[in-house]
């Protein structure tokens, strides 16, 4: 059963050819900000306006990840709206820069 489990890790690995989700959420938050409206509002309105990005619900957070990887967005609800969390990853896609993903955050929080 070990050696499957590991197995299945090392090929789920293998599969992906861009940065993994355990080494998105450890790297330093690029962005972290509160804001009044609720997570499934700020998903919403990023999908609109970030088309590459993909939503996962995990444990009660929405994460988006934008690019390849390239950008994680994790969306908790808090008693007075959501915390944004934005981590990017250390091989930059070159997909979504920077400054506009900064623009989309700034737009669908407030």
């Amino acid at each position: 059963m070990y050696r499957f489990a590991m197995f299945s890790a090392v090929f789920a690995l293998a599969a992906c050819s861009s940065t993994s989700g355990p080494e998105l959420r450890a790297s330093k938050p690029v962005i972290h900000v509160s804001s009044a409206r609720a997570a499934s509002d700020i998903s919403s309105c990023l999908q609109r306006m970030i088309p590459s990005a993909q939503a996962v619900r995990d444990q009660g957070s929405t994460e988006l990840l934008v690019g390849s990887n390239a950008w994680l967005v994790t969306l908790t609800p808090s008693a007075y709206g959501s915390i944004v969390k934005v981590q990017q990853s250390s091989s930059d896609d070159g997909g979504v820069p920077e400054p506009e993903l900064r623009f989309d955050i700034a737009r669908c929080t407030t």
